[in-house]
C-alpha cells in the first residue's frame, strides 16, 4: 500500500497513450508527469458562461421484463473535448463524461451488468444504497480489465438522490477522478405524489474540479493537489443554463475528490433545500447557501419567477481553496422565457420513523499526518486500512450511536459508512441544523470537530467499509471495515 500511495503522490498524467494497468494504476512517463503536476494553477483556457450546461443523459434498461430493469454498463477509456480544441483522456461509464443516469423506482430490482474495459481494476459502489454485501463495490471486489460483474439493487428504501462511483482498494481516487462517477435517482409513490417541480424541470447538477495541462488539455492527477481550479458541471467548465421564470428541482451533487463546495446565487436570495443524502428533509428548509463535502447531496427549490426574463444569475461558491475566479463561480442561470408552473413546495416533505433505543456505542477518531511529510497516511482509530483485518463487530439488528471525531487541527474531513442511512443526533454537542434532519450517509467534520450518529444495521449481513470520502484521504489509508453479524 505504502507503494502504491507514493505512485499516487508523485503527480500522474495521462498523455495521449492510453492506459495500462501496473500494480491497479496508469503508466505513465513520470518526468513528463512531475514536470506538469509542478506547473502553477493557470487559469483554465475558457470562457466562463460561453457554453451550455449539458444535460447527463439517462440510461435505458435493455429489459423489463418479470418487474426488473436491467442494464448493461461498459466501463471504457475515451477522449473528449472539455477544454476548448483540446481533448481529454478519461475513464468512463459507457462513454459518458460523467457516467449516464439511472432511474429506479422503490421496489422494482435494477440489475446492471458492467464490464470492465479499461486497463485498470474497477469496483463499482452505490453509494447512499442499502443492498447485499456482493452488489456493494467493496474495495477488494474488483473487476480486472476484460472481466464483468453482475450488481442487484433490490432498492428497498425511500426515495433519494444517490450516485455510484468506482471504490477499487486504494485507487478509487484516481479512478473517479478521470470520470467513473454517475447518479443513480431512486423515486418512489409518496414523492410522486407530491406537487415539486417534474420532468423537465427536475435537473441533476453534478459539480466537481479538476486540474488540467492548459496546453494538452490533459488531467493532472496529484495526490491532495490543491490546483484542482477549474469546476466542472455535468462535465462542462462553468457552463450557461436557460431556465424558465418557474420554479425548478435542482440536484446538487458534490462528486469532488475533496473539494466543498458553499453554493449560493450572487444576489443572495432564497433556495428552499428539500432534500439532503437520503431523500427528502422532515420539512423544507430556506436558506441562502448549501454547504456539500466530497459526496454529499442536496436537492434545493429555485424560484426563477422572481427574475425579469434575460436575467442572468451566477451560482456561487464560497467555500475551499484556490482563486476566486475560478472556484467563486460555478455556473450562470439565464432566464429565457416565462412558462406556467402548478409547482409548489408543501409545508411537509416526509414523516421519518421514531429512532429506536439504541443497543450499541461506539466511538470513530479520523486523522492524517499533517506535519509536512511527503508521504502522509490517513487513519481511522489510529489504524490503516487492512482489507484482512474486522474493525467493528455490529450485530444485525442493532441500533447504535457512533461518535465520530475529527482529530486534525488542520485538514478537515468527511465520514461515510456503506450499507446504511444514519441521522445525525448532534454536532459540536448541539442540536444539527436544518439541512442535516433528514437521513444521510456522509457527514463533513471540520477540524477538531465532532458528530454524533445514529444507524440501524437491519437490512443485510455481511462485511462493509466505512471510510473518509475525501477519496484522496481514503486512498491514504482512511477507511475501516465492519462486519454485521
Amino acid at each position: 500500500m505504502v507503494a502504491r500511495r507514493r505512485v499516487l503522490g508523485a503527480g500522474l498524467a495521462i498523455g495521449g497513450t492510453g492506459f495500462t494497468g501496473v500494480s491497479l494504476l496508469p503508466v505513465i512517463n513520470a518526468r513528463d508527469a512531475s514536470a506538469a503536476a509542478s506547473q502553477p494553477a493557470a487559469a483554465p483556457v475558457v470562457t466562463p458562461f460561453s457554453r451550455p450546461m449539458p444535460l447527463v443523459p439517462v440510461l435505458s434498461p435493455v429489459s423489463t421484463s418479470g418487474g426488473v430493469d436491467r442494464y448493461e454498463v461498459t466501463m471504457r477509456a475515451v477522449s473528449k473535448e472539455i477544454l476548448p480544441g483540446l481533448t481529454t483522456d478519461l475513464l468512463t461509464f459507457d462513454g459518458h463524461f460523467p457516467g449516464p443516469t439511472i432511474k429506479a423506482r422503490r421496489g422494482r430490482p435494477v440489475v446492471i451488468r458492467q464490464r470492465n474495459e479499461t486497463a485498470v481494476d474497477t469496483s463499482v459502489h452505490l453509494h447512499g444504497a442499502s443492498v447485499p454485501q456482493n452488489s456493494d463495490g467493496g474495495p477488494m471486489d474488483v473487476i480486472a480489465p476484460g472481466a464483468e460483474r453482475v450488481y442487484t439493487y433490490p432498492n428497498r428504501q425511500r426515495s433519494a438522490s444517490l450516485w455510484y462511483h468506482d471504490h477499487a482498494h486504494h485507487v478509487e481516487s484516481e479512478n473517479v477522478y478521470r470520470g467513473l462517477h454517475g447518479s443513480y435517482l431512486l423515486s418512489d409513490p409518496d414523492e410522486a405524489a407530491l406537487p415539486l417541480p417534474k420532468d423537465d424541470y427536475d435537473v441533476l447538477i453534478g459539480i466537481r474540479d479538476a486540474h488540467f495541462d492548459t496546453t494538452t488539455g490533459q488531467l493532472i492527477y496529484t495526490m491532495s493537489d490543491r490546483a484542482r481550479s477549474t469546476i466542472l458541471v455535468n462535465g462542462a467548465p462553468y457552463p450557461y443554463f436557460e431556465v424558465a421564470a418557474r420554479k425548478y428541482r435542482l440536484r446538487f451533487a458534490n462528486t469532488s475528490n475533496q473539494r466543498f463546495v458553499e453554493l449560493g446565487l450572487e444576489d443572495g436570495s432564497d433556495m428552499i433545500q428539500i432534500a439532503s443524502d437520503g431523500g427528502l428533509l422532515p420539512e423544507p428548509h430556506t436558506t441562502k447557501t448549501v454547504y456539500l463535502s466530497s459526496g454529499e447531496r442536496a436537492d434545493v427549490v429555485i424560484d426563477f419567477a422572481r427574475y425579469p426574463v434575460g436575467t442572468k444569475i451566477v451560482l456561487k461558491n464560497t467555500a475551499g481553496f484556490g482563486p476566486v475566479e475560478e472556484v467563486g463561480q460555478v455556473m450562470r442561470f439565464d432566464v429565457v422565457r416565462t412558462a406556467d408552473d402548478p409547482s409548489s413546495v408543501p409545508s411537509t416533505l416526509r414523516t421519518l420513523p421514531q429512532l429506536p433505543q439504541p443497543t450499541a456505542e461506539r466511538t470513530v477518531v479520523l486523522r492524517m499526518d499533517e506535519d509536512g511529510r511527503v508521504d502522509p497516511n490517513g487513519y481511522i482509530d489510529e489504524k490503516l486500512y487492512d482489507p484482512e483485518r474486522v474493525d467493528a463487530r455490529i450485530r444485525f439488528g442493532a441500533s447504535e450511536i457512533w461518535t465520530v471525531t475529527n482529530a486534525n487541527t488542520k485538514a478537515s474531513h468527511n465520514f461515510h459508512l456503506h450499507l446504511v442511512q444514519f441521522r445525525v443526533l448532534e454536532r459540536a454537542g448541539a442540536a444539527p441544523g436544518p439541512a442535516e434532519s433528514g437521513l444521510k450517509d456522509t457527514v463533513v467534520l471540520k477540524p477538531g470537530e465532532t458528530v454524533k450518529l445514529q444507524m440501524t444495521f437491519d437490512r443485510y449481513r455481511g462485511t462493509y467499509v466505512y471510510h473518509c470520502h475525501m477519496l484522496d484521504h481514503s486512498a491514504m489509508g482512511m477507511m475501516a471495515t465492519m462486519k454485521i453479524c
